[in-house]
């Protein structure tokens, strides 16, 4: 079983976006040895606009991303990180390589059996 990751980056390769103004997300389907595999880029309109956030902008934004057990970003705003968490999504700030941040990620809930996958599921 995989969880499913949403990712804020610019170029597929570094976790170099703010969530607001991400433009899409890579997503990928975390395996319990560590490894991502790519499942799409996911477009989305950007939450931020002209120096603000609109509430039907940030319900768009979250419902995109539902299906997702936890978003990586390089920053995200206190607003936006509230409202992921409120919907179940976990929220993670870091700006690295997608597979380093991945492999991370993957230990971590193998460490703590989140979101109650275990790694023989």
């Amino acid at each position: 079983m995989a969880w499913r990751v949403a990712v804020a980056s610019i170029d597929g390769v570094l976790i170099n976006e703010h969530f607001g103004r991400s433009r899409w997300f890579y997503i990928f389907d975390v395996q319990p040895d560590g490894t991502g595999i790519p499942v799409e880029r996911r477009s989305v309109t950007p939450l931020c606009q002209s120096g603000g956030h609109t509430e039907p902008g940030m319900i768009s934004c979250i419902d995109a991303l539902k299906d997702c057990v936890a978003v990586l970003a390089a920053k995200i705003g206190t607003s936006a990180r509230k409202r992921l968490e409120l919907e179940g999504i976990s929220v993670f700030e870091e700006p690295a390589e997608i597979e380093e941040a991945v492999r991370k990620l993957s230990a971590y809930y193998v460490r703590t059996n989140r979101p109650g996958i275990t790694p023989e599921s």
